[in-house]
């Protein structure tokens, strides 16, 4: 499938979960699936609708108009982002409850738990292609670390100085992903600093996914980014120099649903008499909590340790901390607020606490106004 064409959200295209379809036996002759395992409940219940396999049923055949979000479940770009929790609350509790078509009915009292885990690790098995990695390791994303996992979002977020001055700052984030493991990324600043308003200076960012071992938890990648010299410097809009950035970014899955993310690299501006290169650390540490098993909003506080240090004669380490909280917002959970506080502890003269925000839409699960109700 080409990357310019939008997707369609897997978990909404469990939309036809037909229970009531005809079995597929097996060919006279040939030993079918085992009574019980996944494969066998997806032929005897959802084939006659998703297709035997997994691609969907011929239109003709199904009785209905398919919706938007119908999957095609051997294609890996659909599948692979989502997580297995929100599978089985849409077959669990049905489409609706996920913000998805009500054609999907809720069958929790049709089939049990260990049932809906096998038809979840046999439709998982659909993928075909190798090195894609999970929706378990998109893990929510901090307000100041990066994260390693190529996504496909929108991002505005914001912040402002917790004093009288009240500087403030925004940034508008785009980013798509690109076949199995890539990135691309542009941010667009904008600033209000007293009485200078404008756009600073944007970025554009390339990331690739290394590593992804969901049996280990854990997803690796690296990133480049320039950032071009497009705001005013003289009136505080921007450095004035071309910036190249690198870092790389680990995403570790903790028990109990708790997560550890790292992020570490540097800033080398081409002319360093205008800026000073520089060194970065980040780490952000939370645990998310889901309401109704998945069916219900997602709660997930967060605690970022900040590092920053610039190569420069009398140069002193900052250090930050920020306590925060990225909550659910839609019922389809693809779009997400996170509001914190930076505190600065280590070379805080000049330096006030700021209040961070943002709002982001992960446009591969569907339209922004989509899945709330």
């Amino acid at each position: 499938m080409s990357w310019r064409r939008r997707p369609p959200a897997i978990i909404g295209g469990l939309v036809a979960f037909c229970i009531s379809g005809p079995a597929l036996a097996a060919p006279r002759g040939q030993t079918g699936p085992s009574p019980g395992s996944g494969e066998a409940i997806y032929r005897a219940a959802c084939a006659a609708c998703h297709g035997a396999d997994g691609k969907g049923a011929p239109q003709t055949t199904i009785g209905f108009d398919k919706p938007d979000t119908f999957p095609d479940f051997s294609a890996c770009d659909q599948t692979t982002p989502e997580l297995d929790v929100d599978w089985k609350a849409t077959i669990r509790d049905g489409g609706q409850a996920r913000g998805f078509s009500r054609i999907m009915p809720a069958f929790g009292d049709a089939l049990t738990s260990a049932d809906v885990d096998a038809v979840v690790a046999y439709l998982r098995g659909l993928c075909r292609e190798p090195g894609w990695p999970r929706g378990e390791l998109n893990l929510p994303r901090p307000l100041l670390t990066e994260k390693a996992f190529p996504e496909n979002e929108a991002v505005v977020s914001s912040s402002f100085a917790a004093s009288a001055e009240h500087d403030v700052t925004a940034t508008v984030v785009y980013e798509r992903r690109i076949g199995v493991a890539n990135q691309v990324e542009v941010s667009v600043p904008f600033s209000s600093l007293q009485d200078e308003t404008g756009v600073g200076d944007i970025s554009i960012g390339f990331k690739r996914a290394l590593f992804s071992d969901l049996r280990r938890g854990s997803i690796f990648a690296v990133q480049g980014e320039a950032v071009l010299p497009t705001g005013d410097a003289s009136r505080g809009l921007g450095s004035g120099v071309t910036v190249f950035e690198v870092f790389a970014a680990y995403g570790q899955l903790l028990p109990s649903d708790a997560f550890l993310q790292l992020q570490g690299g540097t800033e080398q501006p081409v002319d360093t008499s205008v800026a000073p290169r520089a060194v970065f650390a980040r780490a952000a540490l939370g645990k998310s909590f889901r309401q109704d098993a998945g069916s219900g909003r997602m709660w997930s506080p967060m605690v970022e340790l900040v590092i920053d240090r610039d190569f420069a004669t009398d140069a002193r380490t900052s250090v930050d901390v920020v306590p925060e909280i990225q909550m659910t917002l839609s019922r389809r959970q693809h779009v997400r607020a996170n509001v914190g506080v930076q505190l600065p502890v280590a070379n805080t003269e000049g330096r006030g606490v700021q209040v961070l925000f943002y709002v982001l839409w992960d446009w591969f699960d569907g339209r922004l106004f989509a899945g709330w109700r």
